[in-house]
């Protein structure tokens, strides 16, 4: 199935419910603004969870990405934030129903007006990336996708006041949106050291970017990723990260 130009898992329908299945959890998503897709699974999947005590979802949709940093991870406890109540109800169920769900938390809340001692070893977020200036009306997944709700810098400097010494912060981007978060990240202090740009299918142009930024020293690097070859199928590289997830694959 194709989404936005990107390839994403098998979907069943139960009833009137859409239901993404996983290899170990399934995720309830039809009241959620923003379903399940391809760039949620790809953050999911490279974000580096170890060591990761103390984890926070910003935006967590249906949560399937913290669901995911729950299978990587066998401790981490992790906290999952949205500002869309019908999302925070579904992740709830989604974690209930979870073989992690001791360890995993939904709060309907705005990350803009986080506070209190709680520090994280990581952040992730897929975060909205409409940066027109216009705001939506009515479409809750159009305002879910629009910056007005959070932009790239409350993002990263919020991220930058609550991470540990040693904690990054993952997300995932548009391309285009490239300056911003390196200029972003500047002023926060909260360095870029790895960056990975998505290819969707071969021969064709990045169309999204994995970040991690942290202020602990490790070595930058930059690389690629394509989803999938010529003639449709999924490329070695992208079952190398995402099969432990995926049912067909």
């Amino acid at each position: 199935m194709v989404v936005g130009g990107f390839l994403v898992t098998f979907v069943a329908i139960m009833g009137r419910e859409m239901v993404f299945r996983f290899k170990q959890f399934a995720v309830k998503n039809d009241l959620t603004a923003m379903k399940v897709g391809t760039d949620g699974v790809l953050l999911g999947a490279w974000c580096p969870v170890d060591g990761a005590r103390r984890v926070l979802d910003v935006g967590t949709g249906c949560g399937v990405i913290a669901l995911m940093v729950a299978q990587r991870n066998a401790t981490a406890v992790i906290d999952s934030i949205d500002i869309d109540s019908d999302a925070i109800g579904e992740a709830e169920y989604n974690f209930a129903n979870s073989p992690w769900g001791e360890r995993l938390t939904a709060r309907h809340e705005d990350f803009n007006c986080l506070e209190g001692s709680e520090r994280y070893d990581l952040i992730i977020s897929n975060p909205p990336y409409f940066t027109n200036g216009v705001l939506p009306t009515g479409d809750a997944r159009t305002m879910a996708r629009h910056t007005g709700s959070l932009s790239y810098s409350q993002l990263i400097e919020g991220a930058a006041r609550l991470l540990t010494d040693d904690g990054s912060l993952a997300l995932i981007s548009p391309t285009d949106a490239e300056g911003l978060i390196i200029e972003a990240a500047a002023f926060a202090s909260l360095p870029v050291r790895r960056l990975t740009r998505v290819i969707p299918t071969e021969g064709a142009e990045p169309k999204r970017t994995l970040w991690q930024l942290t202020r602990r020293a490790i070595p930058y690097r930059e690389e690629e990723i394509t989803i999938a070859s010529r003639d449709g199928s999924f490329t070695s590289e992208y079952i190398a990260l995402t099969g432990a997830f995926y049912l067909k694959m």
